[in-house]
């Protein structure tokens, strides 16, 4: 295909041609889809890291965040008995919603945080008896 196109008064003839377009895959109609999970690793910090209520922590026994951001529900509640990879509560974050999941088997002895909450990242979330 031929063009005829005109830059400051001078004119060009341009040759163009049409490619095939692009095949795109979308998932089918009504498909959802879901959040990751996200996993607080087991990482060793610092001896008795201290968190903003001023008292030690036992790591072993606490969930922290992995990312800052805002509590959109809590998805679990003080005396519940869960397994791990079990969600607690939702983060969202940048318009993203991220599960947090319990990083151990146990029953959760205190929530920390409540829905609408801002948190930052290595905050205490939930501790576990």
């Amino acid at each position: 295909m031929k063009l005829k196109i005109t830059i400051d008064t001078k004119v060009y003839e341009v040759e163009v041609e049409a490619s095939e377009p692009e095949q795109v895959q979308l998932p089918p109609v009504g498909y959802l889809m879901q959040p990751a999970a996200v996993r607080v690793p087991a990482s060793p910090m610092a001896a008795a890291p201290v968190d903003d209520g001023g008292a030690p922590v036992n790591e072993e026994k606490v969930c922290r965040s992995p990312i800052s951001g805002i509590v959109a529900k809590l998805t679990a509640q003080e005396g519940q008995s869960i397994q791990t990879g079990d969600t607690i509560l939702v983060l969202e974050a940048m318009k993203m919603e991220t599960n947090i999941t319990a990083p151990m088997a146990g029953k959760i002895s205190k929530i920390r945080v409540n829905p609408g909450d801002s948190v930052k990242a290595g905050v205490v979330l939930v501790e576990f008896e």
